[in-house]
């Protein structure tokens, strides 16, 4: 088996793919199961945000895996492949660790993916997807994650995608504090951005969640009301600004409904920032007036504003991560001799068994015990060294030297010049 690392994200696929790829909280258990039990991988790991949709696995046939993934989205191969990069061994081990570490991130240093990566190994470990080679991949992940941001600037100055849609909301909106701002969603995503405009003092926060209970938590820490999606028809007239992120795999948001409510706001500007994948807001939207809709694809320009500061840190980010990289390969490579240890060291002890076992029957025999050692330790010195004897008296010239260095290698021997 071998590691490998498939997936797509937002510098190889544009947003209409990436919703095609994701996989939504609901679905990512039997998704594993699926994909364990189709044969196409022994472990695996499925990572799925709004920027990227990846699979981590221990796999003998990575093509199975690329087939299963277009199957399990109901698309062609082809249609995927343009998109998809395929990593192996050290490139799917760096490529973990400069996702973990913010390197591979639209805002460059973001910390909102290591917690994500996290819960997706949670996922896989309540699957029971996660098997060692894996387990001990991702732990090595988020310790490697752990130095780059404690021994580096990574994080420094740092503007995420919520402060963009704080900017974005601004260029519109002079004062966001006479503004009512809707909140669609109650996940990590939603809470980040309601904290970021809360702080702003709107005049009005809403957030609808499909449980009542879970919207109802968030609004006790930031303020505002609480609503079910149902009620979403009547109330997106009375909102200015709409951030919207659930998991959703239809669009909250459709046409109809935006077309309603800007005719019940007699057209005033309606701003709404679409943070979801599969998107929550149908593409349609962005065509009517008076509508300023982003996605996350369009934050992305905002976000590079404060990357130049934090290049430098990616220099010594990187070093961190080659170093560990070539650690955690060393790490792999001495797994593979672990089943000839074991094996070499079962044919000793049946080896030792069968010595001792003679040596005591002589003992019980009332054999001198003295006589009975030297005979026990003669027998297990020809049993130990008859293999590799013979191995070199058979060997053909042509490999007698690289053998006889090899010898002298496992048997630390010094032979007089």
């Amino acid at each position: 088996m071998q590691l490998f690392a498939f997936g797509i994200n937002h510098q190889t696929a544009p947003l209409a793919v990436r919703e095609q790829i994701a996989f939504d909280v609901e679905t990512m258990e039997p998704a594993l199961h699926n994909l364990v039990e189709q044969n196409a991988a022994k472990e695996a790991t499925i990572l799925s945000t709004c920027n990227r949709t990846e699979v981590y696995c221990s796999t003998q046939a990575p093509e199975k895996i690329i087939k299963w993934l277009a199957n399990y989205h109901q698309m062609e191969e082809r249609e995927i492949e343009p998109y998809l990069y395929t990593l192996s061994r050290e490139q799917a081990v760096k490529h973990a660790f400069r996702v973990a570490s913010g390197l591979d991130s639209m805002v460059l240093g973001e910390p909102q993916i290591l917690g994500q990566m996290k819960q997706a190994v949670r996922y896989a470990e309540q699957a029971g997807t996660l098997g060692f080679l894996l387990h001990k991949l991702f732990q090595r992940t988020f310790s490697v994650a752990k130095d780059v941001r404690t021994q580096t600037e990574i994080g420094s100055n740092l503007i995420s995608m919520a402060a963009a849609a704080v900017k974005l909301a601004e260029r519109i909106y002079p004062s966001i504090s006479e503004q009512s701002v809707l909140f669609i969603g109650a996940g990590e995503m939603i809470e980040l951005n309601a904290v970021h405009f809360a702080a702003r003092s709107p005049r009005q926060i809403t957030v609808a969640n499909r449980t009542l209970e879970r919207a109802q938590v968030l609004t006790r820490r930031i303020g505002g009301q609480a609503i079910t999606l149902n009620e979403l028809p009547e109330q997106l007239a009375h909102h200015d600004i709409i951030v919207t992120c659930t998991a959703s795999p239809l669009p909250i948001l459709g046409k109809g409904m935006v077309e309603r409510a800007l005719k019940q706001r007699k057209h005033r500007p309606l701003f709404i920032v679409d943070l979801a994948v599969p998107r929550d807001v149908e593409a349609e939207v962005a065509e009517l007036d008076d509508v300023f809709l982003y996605t996350v694809d369009d934050l992305a320009e905002v976000v590079r504003d404060g990357q130049e500061a934090r290049k430098g840190a990616v220099v010594e980010a990187e070093v961190i991560i080659d170093s560990s990289v070539a650690n955690f390969i060393h790490w792999m490579d001495s797994r593979e001799v672990v089943p000839t240890i074991r094996a070499l060291r079962d044919n000793a002890e049946r080896h030792r068994r069968h010595e001792m076992e003679k040596a005591l029957r002589l003992l019980a025999k009332g054999e001198d015990a003295a006589k009975v050692m030297e005979v026990l330790s003669n027998s297990l010195t020809n049993k130990f060294l008859h293999a590799p004897t013979h191995t070199l008296n058979q060997v053909q010239a042509n490999e007698r030297e690289a053998f006889l260095d090899m010898m002298h290698r496992i048997y630390h021997l010094h032979t007089p010049e």
